[in-house]
């Protein structure tokens, strides 16, 4: 299964801004977190990007791509009815296509070598079937994400199978259903925000909307999962919600930690402690 497109949904009110937002990357370069977030896709293999925005947001957005604007796809969200609605606007850009889908309110930090979306694709493409990215977060966490139950896949590591998708769940609720084997107490499978999905994903939401239900993509790949294959993995990395408070301070500074500049960058904020002691 080749994963050439990807989708990138930032027209959520609260999001639509996060994208446009200034930081340092790890090389120093001043860039903007929507310039990250298509940089993280093209390492991926990513041959054609669109974009999910709110109306007139387009020129913004092509701005804040810098080089990468010219190649961009835009769709715009024409009506706020939510996040699967979103995902699907994109639906003729996808066409009968698989593809990458990351959100523009994340940054994410790889621990080896191929970025965390590339680590999603080779994945995705060796078992063709779908595969969302999960995080182990803790029960605090869960009114942020979506939340998956599931098993160890046979003789793999990182790589679950899932057997139901929740969102944002209680975390009474998670501890009914949603325990996986081997993690931590407290800890359950978040979504990362990046999934490859299949067509059969872009099927169902569209006969949601077009039976006047709401389209949830959690609620659809948890459909997904009893009817065909569908996987969670574990990256090597972490994610960055730059949404949350403090999010983009928080993204800041784990940037310039994996940075040539991370001695610099602790030698002031040690010194920024000193001086709050005194």
């Amino acid at each position: 299964m080749e994963i050439r497109k990807t989708v990138i949904t930032a027209a959520g009110p609260g999001q639509r801004t996060l994208p446009l937002q200034t930081l340092v990357d790890r090389d120093g370069k001043t860039k903007t977190a929507l310039n990250i977030i298509l940089e993280e896709a093209l390492h991926s293999g990513a041959q054609e990007i669109c974009v999910v925005v709110h109306p007139g947001d387009v020129a913004a957005f092509r701005t804040a791509a810098g080089s990468h604007g010219a190649r961009l796809h835009f769709v715009e969200q024409v009506q706020p009815l939510g996040y699967g609605h979103a995902v699907w606007s994109a639906h003729e850009f996808t066409g009968g296509d698989p593809f990458l889908l990351l959100v523009g309110d994340h940054l994410y930090l790889s621990r080896e070598t191929r970025s965390c979306a590339r680590q999603l694709v080779e994945i995705a493409s060796a078992e063709a079937c779908a595969v969302s990215a999960v995080q182990a977060t803790h029960e605090s966490k869960l009114p942020y994400y979506g939340t998956v139950g599931g098993r160890l896949a046979e003789n793999r590591q990182r790589l679950y199978l899932v057997s139901e998708v929740l969102e944002k769940p209680t975390p009474t609720v998670a501890e009914q259903r949603l325990i996986v084997p081997g993690l931590r107490a407290g800890h359950y499978l978040c979504f990362f925000g990046m999934h490859v999905l299949t067509p059969s994903v872009m099927t169902a939401l569209g006969a949601s909307l077009a039976a006047g239900q709401p389209a949830s993509l959690s609620q659809t790949l948890s459909r997904l999962a009893s009817q065909e294959r569908f996987l969670a993995l574990e990256l090597a990395g972490r994610r960055f919600d730059i949404g949350l408070k403090y999010g983009l301070l928080t993204a800041q500074l784990a940037l310039a930690f994996a940075s040539p500049a991370r001695a610099e960058v602790l030698a002031g904020l040690v010194e920024l402690l000193a001086q709050e002691g005194q």
